[in-house]
């Protein structure tokens, strides 16, 4: 066990190099090596464990979408954490909007398969998403008998034999969790330092915890979706019910824009999304009809060519507009009293890395280029939560704010990777010492 101190550090994050080691060889205290395993094992699993990837058939799709789950969560677990969130109330209102049909009997477990692409309907080129709106909409038009809910794949066990969560997984990376958490604390306690990968692996964990405690009841790992056939309908309804769709980007139709690598990269719509964008082109189609009344009323008394008040009046053609949307929150969520909880617990991860503010670097620059880092992170996020809905729009007067905050995280994120890699070519010694487990032993016996 190493008993060497940083004596020229007085506390600080930076000494002499003479004083700081480089590459450890395991020992009785513990080397490099197993320490950047630990933190590794501890974060890979975590990550594995907690990310519930939409349902596709197509493999490779499957594998890729997962993969970049993996890497967003890694990279960004805060927009995990309110993606569960997110899902989680969409899967809420799916089980409240249909209430009055299903006798109350629908549970989180299938609203959660209804939101994750778990039911497809049949259609002359392939198959297309139903999605929850759809499912709603045709519940409520009694075009859907909540009774026979198993021909659509809506019966609880069956979903439950589809599901393919590992439960030794699951308890191997709660154990992982628990004892990286002791061992933290108790060499806090033993006043030993933490490796800035060690706090940097302590920041995932609480948001592992809030993602995986809203995703706890949805199922994990399915590979194929139930496909039905839609009821005969008018073509009129028909009609009705197809433009109720989020995208169609995400289905099955031999369209190119369905077979494109990107769509493993984005997120699922969600049913507030499309319901926003129906009222903002609902109250697009009052205010042109008001302003359509005026410009006929004032058109009619005027009849003159070149009148400035007919150019005024004139209404402009209803559009639905396709923008390029870089975040939105859930409404819910957004406007209930626990959002500032919500802000507290996004900038968490970021935050937990200021453990390692005392932490002896390499250089006093890598030091405080740490500690700027993780404050710019803290403070971006708080910043770029701060607003609902981020749309690109160069005439918003914010816009430079809403994208710089994101692009500052991100790169203070990849500072703070950065640093903790190569902190280890020159660590205060005490990051190699342990402690004496079996003391404890002896005091509780």
């Amino acid at each position: 066990m190493s008993n060497g101190i940083c004596t020229d550090c007085n506390g600080t994050a930076s000494a002499s190099s003479s004083h700081l080691v480089g590459w450890t060889l395991e020992s009785s205290g513990r080397g490099t090596l197993s320490l950047i395993l630990t933190c590794a094992t501890t974060t890979a699993l975590c990550t594995w464990v907690v990310i519930h990837p939409r349902i596709d058939k197509r493999r490779k799709f499957r594998h890729l979408h997962k993969v970049a789950l993996f890497l967003k969560t890694f990279i960004a677990p805060e927009f995990i954490a309110v993606e569960a969130a997110q899902e989680w109330n969409q899967a809420r209102h799916i089980i409240q909007e249909s209430s009055a049909h299903t006798n109350g009997e629908l549970r989180l477990v299938e609203a959660f398969y209804i939101g994750m692409f778990g039911i497809r309907y049949r259609t002359s080129l392939g198959t297309k998403i139903l999605w929850p709106n759809q499912w709603i909409w045709l519940l409520q038009n009694g075009l859907f008998n909540w009774k026979t809910r198993d021909d659509w794949g809506l019966d609880r066990e069956s979903i439950r034999d589809k599901n393919n969560a590992d439960a030794t997984a699951k308890l191997f990376a709660v154990l992982q969790t628990v004892w990286f958490v002791a061992q933290s604390i108790m060499r806090a306690a033993h006043n030993l330092p933490l490796a800035p990968l060690e706090a940097m692996t302590l920041g995932y964990i609480p948001l592992f915890v809030v993602a995986y405690a809203y995703w706890w009841l949805k199922p994990k790992d399915i590979e194929t979706p139930s496909v039905v056939d839609l009821p005969a309908m008018p073509d009129t309804v028909r009609k009705d019910f197809e433009a109720m769709e989020l995208t169609s980007s995400f289905d099955n139709e031999g369209k190119p824009e369905q077979s494109s690598l990107w769509q493993v990269w984005a997120l699922m719509p969600r049913m507030f999304e499309k319901e926003a964008l129906d009222l903002e082109y609902h109250r697009a189609e009052q205010e042109f009809e008001k302003r359509s009344m005026l410009y006929n009323s004032h058109f009619l008394i005027c009849q003159r060519r070149g009148c400035k008040e007919c150019k005024r009046l004139r209404p402009s053609t209803v559009r639905r507009r396709h923008e390029m949307l870089l975040a939105n929150w859930d409404p819910t969520l957004y406007h209930s009293k626990l959002w500032p909880i919500i802000c507290l617990v996004g900038v968490s991860f970021p935050a937990l890395h200021l453990i390692a503010w005392d932490t002896v670097f390499p250089t006093r620059v890598e030091a405080w280029l740490w500690r700027a880092a993780a404050m710019t992170s803290i403070g971006s996020m708080l910043v770029f939560m701060q607003f609902e809905k981020v749309i690109v729009r160069w005439s918003d007067p914010l816009m430079a704010i809403k994208i710089l905050s994101p692009a500052l995280y991100l790169v203070s994120r990849f500072i703070m990777l950065g640093g903790a890699i190569a902190a280890f070519r020159a660590s205060d010694p005490r990051t190699y010492d342990t402690y004496v487990v079996s003391t404890y032993w002896v005091h509780l016996l």
